[in-house]
């Protein structure tokens, strides 16, 4: 396969210069048409295609930028969808926005990007040097946009899709300060009790000489040992942490703990809700944006944190390949609820896989909220219950022997 450079023209009458592998020049010819372009000139080149320098097109970046945030991305993407409904090429919509831009990691990222534009490039390929910004489910949106001429409703989709994200993101991360403050508080109380207070209290029972209860006996051997083997208690702890996390590199671990944490009660309903959810709207997305449907279950299938239920939804993607309808090979991961496979099937019969998509995603983000509200509801209680039992049990072994003495005194 031989690399061609082309000049073409869009539907819009916008010039397109890049290289492209092709059998021959006659095949080139029909991809650029089957893209929306006319050929005006073909010519073989020695020059790499995008595609072919895509491993290793990221040395050549002269940009670094590792990470950006959601809100900027969801930013920067509504500005260009803005720009390019507007019919302003794609190549000067990105100079408009790195110049309106007043982060610099920002307004260098999109420089680059304009760059290769410019070289002849699309805006799908050009992102494709920067993973870690652009991920496979924006990439994919990107170039089925432009493949089929609705670049601006794609790049509003995508901001609508990041600021549902950030959104469900910070309602997790509320949702989880309180009671991680409660737990360290609990757990802060409690040492304090045991390092501090506690042996100043008991010690004058142990200067009496009699015998004192169980409970007081384990409060004081607790207590002892805190005092003189926490720090290795500490390391022990944090030594296990870090062996679980080391064992979780190795592919077969990893896989194993994540099918058993979506078993787990409660939590694992949240995670599980969590992944469908994510699932549904990626794959809602991509299908509304003309991505083919195994493709599209592929690429919703990556974005899922969940090794196990990301495995799952693959074998599932290569099963509708084959032919096997959508219902049934995504009832057979048992990863979905009954409610969502049957939305799923409405739209299969009816039709309108797209709408019923967008809807069953709707439907698990409300599930998820109320998944997640339900475990706080069952967790705090548990909780404090537990922090009750612990003061409890600290307060009675410390009057016990209090008592004892005030009944040999009488």
């Amino acid at each position: 396969m031989a690399a061609y450079q082309y000049q073409a023209i869009d539907a819009k009458g916008n010039t397109k210069k890049g290289v492209i592998d092709g059998d021959s020049a006659r095949l080139v010819r029909q991809q650029l048409r089957e893209q929306g372009l006319t050929p005006l000139q073909i010519e073989a080149t020695h020059q790499p295609s995008m595609a072919s320098q895509s491993t290793g097109k990221s040395k050549k970046v002269r940009v670094k930028v590792r990470r950006v945030k959601s809100s900027d991305l969801a930013l920067l993407t509504r500005q260009l969808a803005t720009l390019i409904a507007a019919a302003l090429p794609v190549e000067e919509a990105l100079r408009a926005v790195a110049n309106q831009s007043g982060k610099n990691q920002l307004k260098e990222l999109l420089y680059e990007l304009r760059s290769q534009v410019a070289q002849g490039y699309s805006l799908s390929d050009s992102m494709s040097a920067f993973p870690r910004i652009f991920d496979d489910l924006y990439r994919a949106m990107v170039a089925a946009g432009e493949r089929t001429g609705h670049l601006d409703r794609v790049l509003n989709r995508l901001a609508d899709y990041t600021d549902q994200r950030q959104q469900i993101r910070m309602k997790t991360l509320q949702a989880l300060i309180y009671p991680a403050v409660l737990v360290c508080v609990s757990v802060s109380v409690i040492v304090i009790l045991l390092t501090a207070v506690v042996p100043q209290i008991v010690a004058q029972f142990v200067h009496m000489g009699q015998e004192l209860p169980l409970s007081t006996r384990i409060l004081i051997g607790l207590s002892h040992e805190l005092r003189s083997n926490g720090w290795w208690l500490g390391c022990v702890l944090l030594a296990v942490i870090a062996a679980l996390k080391n064992a979780l590199k190795k592919p077969s671990i990893r896989l194993r703990w994540h099918r058993l944490s979506l078993r787990l009660p409660v939590a694992g309903k949240v995670m599980l809700e969590l992944q469908t959810a994510r699932f549904a709207r990626t794959l809602s997305i991509l299908t509304a944006s003309a991505v083919p449907l195994v493709e599209a279950m592929q690429i919703a299938s990556q974005v899922l944190s969940n090794r196990y239920a990301r495995v799952q939804l693959i074998e599932a993607s290569e099963s509708v390949r084959k032919g096997n309808p959508l219902l049934a090979t995504l009832s057979a991961t048992q990863l979905f609820s009954p409610m969502l496979l049957q939305m799923i099937a409405s739209g299969e019969q009816s039709g309108e896989l797209e709408q019923m998509l967008e809807r069953a995603a709707d439907f698990q983000d409300r599930e998820f909220s109320y998944q997640v509200s339900i475990a706080l509801a069952i967790f705090e209680p548990m909780l404090i219950i537990s922090m009750a039992a612990i003061v409890l049990f600290i307060v009675m072994a410390i009057i016990q022997p209090i008592l004892a003495l005030n009944n040999m005194v009488g």
